[in-house]
C-alpha cells in the first residue's frame, strides 16, 4: 500500500523566529557574530571601508549555509560529499580497448600466421 504525500508537506520545517527555522537562525547568528568579531578585531588596524568588505566576505559563507540547498542537500552534506568524491575517492578513468576477435584468433593455432603472434 502506498500513500501519496504532497511535496510541500514533506519539505515543511517549523519556523522558530521571524519565519526562520532552527538551521537558518543558527547560521544567521553565526554570520552576525563572525562579522561583528571581524569588525571589532580589525578596526584599529584597517580602515572602515575595508572592514566592511571583510565583514561581508566572512559572513556570506555562514549565511549561505543556512539558506541554500543544492540537489536537496544542505551545505554541510554537500561539502562532505564533494570532499569525498574529489579528494578521498578520486577516480582516474582510463579507457582500455579489448579486441575479442583477436583474442579468439590467438587461441587458434591455425590463425597465428594471420596475427603474426609469437
Amino acid at each position: 500500500m502506498e500513500t501519496y504525500v504532497v511535496k510541500e508537506i514533506r519539505e515543511y520545517e517549523e519556523s522558530i523566529l521571524m519565519g526562520l527555522n532552527k538551521r537558518q537562525l543558527l547560521c544567521s547568528a553565526l554570520a552576525i557574530v563572525s562579522a561583528v568579531g571581524i569588525y571589532f578585531g580589525l578596526r584599529r588596524f584597517v580602515g572602515v571601508e575595508v572592514i566592511g568588505w571583510l565583514c561581508i566576505l566572512v559572513a556570506i559563507p555562514f549565511a549561505l549555509a543556512g539558506f541554500v540547498r543544492f540537489q536537496g542537500m544542505t551545505a554541510e552534506r554537500f561539502l562532505v560529499q564533494f570532499i569525498r568524491s574529489e579528494f578521498l575517492m578520486p577516480r582516474h578513468l582510463v579507457c582500455h580497448s579489448y579486441n575479442l576477435y583477436a583474442e579468439v584468433l590467438k587461441t587458434n593455432p591455425k590463425y597465428k600466421e594471420v596475427l603474426k603472434v609469437d
